[in-house]
């Protein structure tokens, strides 16, 4: 029986009115109590939907761009405690700065020598090209033409949108998306001239 009830079972009894009045005060904090953890409960359930909800699209571009599952989930979970620290229930764009933030943090993002600007070569068509290739070939990609590449063509963000995430100019982040498509371009055409040669 809940304690609640039993309480304003009693207080209904016939009792001495300060005893009425004590058992009324413990009503009320009963309640409290029970109303503050039915309040937590709820907020760690709508939690737990928040992570369901972002948590694939969260792990895909941390594996595409470190190239390994350990590192994605380490990237995952350190994005999700920065997104709950910043939040008690925190949006996409908040979750979105997190991990951009932890891919910063773990150094994912650094560039390297700046690649020479990509030759335009035969697209093959897209009903042959394998799943293993088009992840070897994004994975060719440099750090920040990656990240802009999966948050616009395969998460499907607009130029704005991408631009106030990475703090960039949406003119640049056109260009690095553009210069990331010609790219990917060559490297599938490399890779299935070198498949026709081995052949």
């Amino acid at each position: 029986m809940h304690p609640t009830f039993v309480v304003s079972f009693f207080c209904r009894s016939q009792f001495p009115r300060p005893t009425q009045r004590m058992l009324f005060e413990l009503d009320k904090h009963l309640s409290k109590v029970t109303a503050r953890a039915m309040a937590q409960q709820s907020l760690e359930e709508r939690q737990r939907d928040i992570y369901d909800s972002h948590r694939h699209r969260v792990f895909s571009v941390s594996y595409y761009m470190t190239g390994s599952e350990l590192e994605a989930e380490q990237i995952l979970q350190g994005a999700f405690v920065r997104a709950f620290r910043a939040a008690p229930e925190p949006d996409c764009g908040v979750i979105d700065s997190a991990l951009v933030d932890q891919l910063r943090t773990q150094r994912v993002l650094e560039e390297g020598e700046a690649l020479p600007p990509p030759e335009i070569g035969y697209l093959p068509q897209r009903n042959n090209i394998l799943r293993t290739e088009l992840e070897e070939a994004i994975r060719c990609l440099p750090p920040g033409e990656r990240l802009v590449f999966l948050l616009m063509d395969v998460e499907g963000y607009s130029a704005a949108r991408v631009a106030e995430l990475l703090q960039m100019n949406p003119s640049q982040v056109l260009r690095s998306a553009l210069t990331a498509r010609l790219r990917l371009r060559a490297e599938l055409a490399a890779m299935r001239a070198s498949d026709c040669e081995a052949a």
